[in-house]
């Protein structure tokens, strides 16, 4: 679980590391369960190798700074591709995560957008 006492650290840090990987933050929030990102990257980025860079550095982060020996990241991810017209309705959605989900669970957002877009998934690998 991500804290609330640490939870707006761990998003700059977040941001801070996709910089370092080579990609621009573009908005990061997220609840107790999930962490959500817009970010930029580069056409020479693969997304899982950013992904595994990024989940260990924020695991690390989380275990030296916020003291939470037992946090870890799910082992999958989910990825969309943005257009860029559609950024800041992204960016407005993000910021308002602790709202959004007072009415929906993440998983049963996740598993109405997975069905929406067409993409095959095991449910199982939502929890």
């Amino acid at each position: 679980m991500i804290l609330p006492a640490w939870r707006g650290k761990l998003h700059a840090y977040l941001g801070g590391t996709v910089r370092g990987l080579g990609g621009t933050p573009r908005g990061i929030g997220g609840v107790a369960d999930h962490v959500h990102l817009l970010v930029s990257l580069k056409t020479t980025h693969a997304l899982a190798d950013f992904l595994r860079d990024l989940k260990k550095a924020s695991s690390i982060w989380v275990t030296e700074t916020a003291k939470d020996q037992d946090f870890h990241w799910q082992e999958g991810y989910a990825a969309f591709t943005v257009s860029a017209s559609a950024c800041d309705a992204v960016r407005e959605y993000i910021a308002r995560q602790e709202v959004h989900h007072h009415h929906k669970s993440f998983r049963d957002e996740l598993s109405e957008f997975l069905q929406k877009s067409g993409v095959e998934y095991d449910a199982r690998f939502l929890d």
